[in-house]
């Protein structure tokens, strides 16, 4: 079982799970799994799959059980970075190894470029990072396009341009502007608008994440070992080719991962990846 704890700060109070002993049983450094807009709840069945590691989850500053105290609502991932600096030095056990997926990912970069101590291994799992992109504008324009449809239309239209945006596969072609406007209801979408707009994936509160810039030198002069991983599944769509892009920068070869970009979530997110042989894919990485 995991124990839940709270980090308080000026900006946030951080809510954190400690999955295993403190300090580790065997010495070696704790596990931390990191996502964005993912909270904690993400992290639940791969965990599952260490249990001779103590493994940290956290909700990011502003959701899940983490309250913001800062009056803001956006998600630099320099800031994100700045609260895991912070709850390492509270566990007082650094340099930690991280399994970042998604936006998290992204938050990992910043982390390792920020705090190069705070971590020895960052797997990065598919940080989705416009600007790396050889088609970088062509992507941010379809990056805004989910952006209005979820301004205009409310959560399930921009839901469904967001899936229609991200499996895409390939740069994205004037063939892919010209399709019309998913229907919401063919991915099981609401289509009526309940008039929100702060969906912390389609609204602009993720900006900050799609549009971070690495810090190359910052990561190279660093001593954290960086590993950028994909999904076998992900490779021609958004994700996967940001994060082949991302490992090129980086003068890296990509490291394959079973399944796709959620390849380490079970059923109960209606998204199933292969947790057990992602899990295993992980350990053999670190």
């Amino acid at each position: 079982m995991a124990t839940t704890k709270i980090l308080e700060t000026a900006e946030v109070d951080l809510a954190y799970d400690v999955h295993g002993p403190l300090p580790t049983a065997d010495g070696r450094p704790l596990l931390v799994m990191i996502g964005q807009p993912m909270d904690a709840t993400g992290f639940t069945r791969l965990a599952s799959y260490f249990p001779d590691r103590t493994v940290i989850t956290y909700d990011p500053r502003g959701l899940g059980r983490s309250n913001r105290k800062d009056g803001r609502v956006d998600s630099r991932p320099e800031v994100q970075a700045s609260d895991l600096h912070a709850l390492v030095e509270e566990l007082g056990a650094g340099p930690v190894e991280v399994f970042a997926s998604s936006g998290g990912a992204v938050t990992g970069l910043a982390w390792v470029a920020e705090y190069p101590n705070d971590v020895v291994t960052l797997v990065a799992h598919e940080p989705p990072l416009v600007h790396v992109l050889p088609d970088a504008e062509a992507a941010e324009r379809a990056l805004n396009g989910y952006l209005e449809a979820y301004q205009a239309k409310g959560f399930g239209a921009g839901m469904a341009t967001f899936i229609g945006m991200t499996a895409w596969k390939g740069e994205f072609t004037d063939e892919y502007f010209a399709q019309p406007a998913p229907d919401p209801a063919q991915f099981g979408m609401p289509t009526e608008d309940d008039g929100t707009r702060d969906d912390p994936l389609l609204s602009d509160r993720a900006i900050s994440i799609v549009q971070y810039r690495p810090d190359v030198e910052a990561l190279a002069a660093a001593p954290t070992r960086v590993v950028i991983a994909v999904g076998e599944e992900s490779k021609d769509v958004f994700t996967g080719r940001t994060a082949v892009a991302t490992a090129e920068l980086l003068g890296q070869e990509v490291t394959v991962f079973p399944s796709h970009h959620g390849g380490f979530l079970g059923e109960e997110f209606g998204y199933a990846g292969q947790p057990e042989a992602f899990a295993a894919k992980l350990r053999e990485v670190l």
